[in-house]
């Protein structure tokens, strides 16, 4: 019962609009106290923040948002776009699918959605403008491109539920790669299909001679190499994931460097930012630790997980009911927090029934990308608004065909597993 009332305050924090890693921390230090005493309770308060975030893999965190940092910086992204745009915006509907490409590359990059969302907005959005594209449509199609920075690698979500489930986080990466195809094809697949019903929501735009065309690869060999660098060397097992952040860190600052963009207030810039993000996913650990021991101590997971393999059903249904919860869940909370508090109970209950722990993870991510566009919450929605200048309910309706592509994604990951983890499996 003190389980289940401390899960209700912290959700009731949450609401409130208290930061998640103090939610969890306060929320779990109040359950403690009520479970095992003030003392005991002191003590796990002294001993969590070292020994939670004294960890070899958690150097990978701070390390992949420099990167994204410094990328941001470089004005990549920006390059990276208009050439995807030389050579395939001469199409109908070219600068959308460029858009959808150009939010797959800087993904592979970035790590940070709602950066991706900011830089796709910042660059596509004017572009689609001036074609005459329909800004309903353009700005559903920024807002589900940036949601790729989530899954595909180097991906932060992956990376944290590696280290909160203790699976191998390269795996994860690499399971991340060809969903994250799969769901860049799904948004341009969706883009025909709503050219298909109305052919003047996007104009083809100008050819380009074959000239512009190899000077604008000259433009993108960057992005391409700092690619190699970072999933290229975990796929081959040249680098963990730690060393591969490092790597990637220090080639986007030469990028950066390389185009002139770095001065003392671009760097200090870009050093701060990673650092206060960094901190607060650290909270966010430390909190869901404290916070962990109240499950554990109440039985909360133990309890669920006997419940779960007590239904007498198919564990397929289970899933699409573990599914249909984090799409829900997705529509109100932070993805960050979703993970962290529901990866603990979730991973033992779904491995009971027989699903490996890095293809549920994979598929986690991809329903949490559906949680950045919905309403009411829709992070990405709030940034593309801001760059559109036009009203949410807009660009709500504008995203929603891409919620159902994303949909039929997951129902394809649930049916192919091995669409997960067959790359995985050739790196061992």
């Amino acid at each position: 019962m003190t389980s289940l009332l401390v899960v209700i305050g912290l959700l009731g924090l949450l609401l409130l609009g208290v930061p998640v890693g103090f939610a969890l921390a306060f929320t779990g230090l109040v359950g403690l106290m009520t479970i095992v005493g003030f003392d005991s309770a002191l003590s796990v308060l002294s001993t969590t923040p070292l020994s939670t975030t004294n960890g070899f893999e958690l150097i990978a965190v701070p390390l992949f948002i420099l990167m994204a940092e410094f990328v941001i910086v470089s004005g990549i992204a920006d390059r990276m776009f208009k050439a995807i745009t030389i050579w395939v915006g001469r199409l109908p509907g070219g600068l959308a699918v460029a858009t959808a490409l150009a939010g797959a590359g800087f993904g592979a990059i970035s790590g940070s959605s709602t950066a991706a969302a900011a830089a796709l907005s910042s660059t596509s959005i004017p572009a689609m403008r001036r074609a005459g594209y329909d800004v309903k449509f353009a700005s559903g199609v920024v807002a589900v491109s940036g949601t790729l920075a989530m899954l595909i690698p180097p991906s932060i979500a992956l990376v944290l539920y590696g280290i909160i489930v203790e699976v191998n986080i390269a795996s994860l990466l690499i399971g991340g790669v060809i969903p994250g195809i799969i769901v860049t094809l799904a948004i341009i697949a969706t883009i025909y299909v709503l050219m298909a019903r109305d052919p003047s929501i996007a104009p083809a735009a100008r050819p380009w001679p074959m000239r512009d065309k190899l000077r604008a690869l000259r433009a993108i060999g960057p992005m391409l190499l700092l690619l190699l660098c970072v999933t290229g060397s975990i796929y081959l097992g040249i680098a963990t994931p730690t060393e591969a952040a490092g790597l990637g860190a220090f080639g986007a600052f030469l990028i950066a460097a390389a185009f002139r963009t770095l001065t003392l207030k671009t760097t200090w810039g870009a050093l701060a930012r990673a650092v206060r993000a960094t901190c607060m996913i650290f909270m966010i650990i430390i909190g869901a630790h404290i916070f962990g021991y109240v499950l554990t101590l109440g039985q909360i997971t133990p309890d669920f997980v006997n419940w779960i393999t007590g239904l007498e059903v198919s564990p397929y249904l289970v899933m699409a009911g573990i599914i249909a919860f984090y799409l829900v869940m997705g529509c109100f909370m932070d993805q960050m927090a979703i993970l962290i508090l529901t990866v603990p109970v979730m991973v033992p209950a779904i491995t009971s029934l027989g699903f490996d722990p890095v293809w549920f993870g994979v598929l986690v991510v991809v329903a949490a990308e559906v949680g950045m566009i919905p309403p009411p919450l829709g992070m990405n929605i709030f940034v593309v608004s801001r760059y559109a200048e036009r009203p949410l309910s807009e660009i709500f309706r504008g995203v929603a065909p891409h919620v159902v592509s994303h949909i039929i994604v997951l129902a394809l990951l649930v049916a192919f597993p091995q669409l997960v983890l067959w790359l995985p499996g050739t790196t061992q």
